[in-house]
């Protein structure tokens, strides 16, 4: 198989672009060794900050997301590491050795573009192979490190074809092997799978995690897909408006949220709107507009601040009757909406409180064979004041 990603497996055109005391010290455990490095990096367009101080690290070995929506500048992170942009301000460190002056093609990097970019007149295998053979390889090195390369993604039995006679997942899975023969140091991932369905797109989460394991490359990913960087990443990176707004592991970023934008942009969310009204040492109580009030925990702020408050689905529970326990808000409503979506019913209730909100009723476990609601029931909407997140709204 692919020989895990080490100084000695980065080709020699690679290893010589600095000295070895620039590197990151190789006795500490890969945890901590920092494969990737930005620090206070800044790109504008027309005068325009399309990245804003920029610092971030990425650890040897982690499949590292930078998640966001469109125009959040993750696209110009990756550009910028890959060396296909150079910043405006900042530095740009590759395993402890800073890379700003160094062209795309001598950086122990590779790329993985979503339109794959295969060479439609050769074979799978001679894709595969191309960069071994442009760095002069023999002919039996490169024969083997193809064959490892196809192995691992799982096309052994393909290397004669056409890329016009494989599926889209097939030809994504090729272009991971022509990124991967070059041993790379650190892969880079410009949302690769969005040209794929729904069900393949899944199928490929898997197998690029599972191929990330295997050959103990750093991944750096691009994605807007928010479930997708849950599922395959060690760590992420969420990006707003040319700034690294979090980071963290999908579980701190979605049960931690450091803003309301990351509250509500990673998963579903409930937002409940209104006013600080009072706090204590613990909690705090938050109007909403119908006057009724809840509480939560207390928040950063001056009192009667405008905030809000953001609850996940599946954090909330469905009754006929107000929940009685001094842990627990409740607010009223109708059911407008239920969705069957397989593992879990979809509720939207409209409040008394001037919004819908959304509750995940799982279908197994102590919700087994309870009566579903249905549109036009009077239900109320409890969940514990611990699971309340709130925010200002001030502009973050």
């Amino acid at each position: 198989m692919l020989a895990r990603a080490t100084p000695s497996a980065v080709p020699q055109k690679a290893t010589s672009m600095a000295t070895a005391a620039d590197a990151t010290p190789a006795g500490l455990p890969e945890s901590e060794r920092i494969a990737v490095e930005l620090r206070g990096v800044t790109v504008r367009y027309k005068g325009v900050a399309a990245l804003s101080s920029i610092d971030l690290s990425i650890r040897e070995g982690e499949f590292f997301s930078l998640l966001g929506p469109s125009g959040c500048g993750k696209t110009t992170t990756l550009n910028i590491v890959g060396g296909f942009i150079r910043p405006d301000g900042g530095e740009v460190l590759i395993q402890g050795r800073s890379v700003g002056a160094m062209p795309s093609y001598r950086r122990p990097v590779n790329t993985v573009f979503q339109s794959y970019a295969l060479f439609p007149h050769m074979t799978v295998a001679e894709n595969v192979g191309f960069g071994p053979r442009m760095a002069g390889e023999g002919r039996e090195d490169i024969a083997r490190r193809v064959r490892e390369a196809l192995a691992l993604v799982s096309l052994s039995e393909m290397g004669d074809r056409r890329p016009s006679q494989l599926s889209g997942g097939q030809q994504q899975r090729v272009a991971v092997a022509r990124a991967l023969v070059n041993r790379p140091s650190v892969l880079l991932l410009d949302e690769p799978l969005g040209a794929l369905d729904l069900k393949l797109r899944k199928q490929m989460q898997l197998e690029l995690s599972r191929i990330q394991r295997e050959v103990g490359i750093t991944f750096v990913y691009v994605t807007h897909d928010q479930e997708e960087a849950m599922t395959m990443s060690d760590r992420i990176a969420v990006m707003n408006r040319g700034a690294v707004v979090q980071v963290g592991t999908p579980q701190q970023i979605y049960e931690r949220p450091a803003s309301l934008f990351v509250a509500d942009f990673i998963g579903s969310s409930n937002i409940l709107v209104g006013e600080l009204a009072a706090a204590g040492d613990a909690l705090a109580e938050v109007r909403l507009a119908t006057g009724k009030t809840i509480r939560v925990p207390r928040p950063a702020g001056p009192a009667s601040s405008r905030v809000s408050v953001v609850v996940r689905p599946d954090h909330m529970g469905l009754s006929h009757s107000a929940p009685a326990a001094a842990d627990m808000n409740a607010v009223s409503g109708s059911v407008s909406k239920v969705s069957f979506l397989g593992d879990h019913l979809q509720v939207v209730v409209r409040c008394d409180v001037g919004s819908d909100v959304t509750v995940r009723l799982p279908l197994s476990g102590p919700q087994a064979g309870r009566t579903p609601p249905a549109v036009g029931d009077k239900v109320h909407v409890g969940w514990p004041i611990g699971r309340s997140l709130c925010f200002s709204q001030e502009p973050e």
